[in-house]
């Protein structure tokens, strides 16, 4: 059994920041980025809000950048998932399959999947029309009418980033008062492309091969309408990616994990297992906080190791 020093489950902005400066370290991180890596920026457009940048970079960029680094300081990358893991006060086992890796330390940072409505027509229709992810399908949608769902400041963003491309964007929240920040609201608010559609459920996505409209239920009058257009781009936030580690790592009532003992801020309930970015992060949820916990995760296990 291959034996490491550190081993960092995910490969978003926090867990490359770890992988920086545990590679640094000469900890020869081994990074076990999953098929799906780099978080949540590899959904984002322009970023204009990373220090260090003073034009925009796209998410993608930002990420292919963070991981070069890590790897000019030695991290080695292994593109596959993680199917179970052995988390004990002395070993820590990981599993690729049949491959099973022993190391000292654990970093988690597994980040957290878009949330869904939950309703038959949206998963009928997902890749149909419907998605979660503006970057990847907002080119298809050109010179069309669409909508996002959502109220947050990802819903403004992809409203705002989608009228790139459609020729009219519905922004749909179920509330009067958007959870956005001022500026993002102010950005989405001042683009003539996008239409507000407030006090709103999503009852049915229409269509039978592909999104024709939605109908949608006025929360204060209770009529209901149907919305003519051809994608659905959901914006709903997030749910933290920790199935692999139930019953095993303390979560709260969301299932983000809960950090911060003796061992460091960035310490879950098992000594030499650390968790960092989204998955632990159910407020903040940025690129440059996600980031910064990485490099505390790097700094905590780097400490324990000195201590054993």
């Amino acid at each position: 059994m291959e034996k490491r020093d550190i081993i960092i489950i995910g490969a978003g902005p926090a867990g490359l920041t770890t992988a920086i400066y545990s590679a640094r370290a000469d900890l020869k991180p081994l990074v076990i980025e999953g098929y799906a890596s780099g978080g949540q920026l590899m959904i984002t457009t322009e970023v204009e809000n990373f220090p260090g940048f003073s034009e925009a970079i796209t998410g993608p960029e930002l990420i292919s950048e963070m991981r070069k680094q890590a790897e000019k300081f030695g991290a080695e990358f292994l593109t596959t998932d993680v199917t179970k893991v052995e988390l004990k006060d002395d070993v820590k086992i990981v599993y690729d399959g049949e491959t099973a890796y022993e190391t000292k330390t654990l970093v988690i940072s597994t980040g957290a999947t878009a949330n869904l409505l939950g309703i038959e027509s949206e998963t009928r229709l997902m890749g149909r029309g419907v998605s979660a992810c503006a970057t990847c399908d907002g080119f298809f949608f050109r010179d069309k009418t669409i909508c996002v769902i959502g109220g947050g400041d990802s819903a403004m963003e992809e409203a705002t980033f989608l009228t790139k491309f459609a020729s009219k964007v519905y922004l749909i929240h179920r509330r009067e008062e958007f959870r956005a920040s001022k500026i993002m609201i102010k950005k989405a608010e001042d683009n003539p492309k996008i239409e507000f559609v407030l006090n709103a459920l999503i009852e049915e996505v229409v269509g039978e091969e592909v999104v024709t409209g939605i109908k949608i239920k006025d929360k204060i009058s209770g009529k209901t309408s149907t919305i003519d257009l051809d994608g659905v781009f959901l914006a709903i936030g997030h749910t933290p990616s920790t199935k692999l580690f139930k019953d095993i790592i303390k979560t709260d009532e969301k299932g983000y994990i809960i950090t911060g003992n003796e061992h460091g801020k960035t310490a879950t309930n098992i000594p030499g297992v650390f968790a960092c970015g989204d998955v632990q992060d159910s407020r903040y949820q940025q690129a440059i906080t996600a980031a910064a916990s990485g490099c505390m995760a790097a700094l905590d296990a780097e400490k324990y190791l000195e201590e054993i």
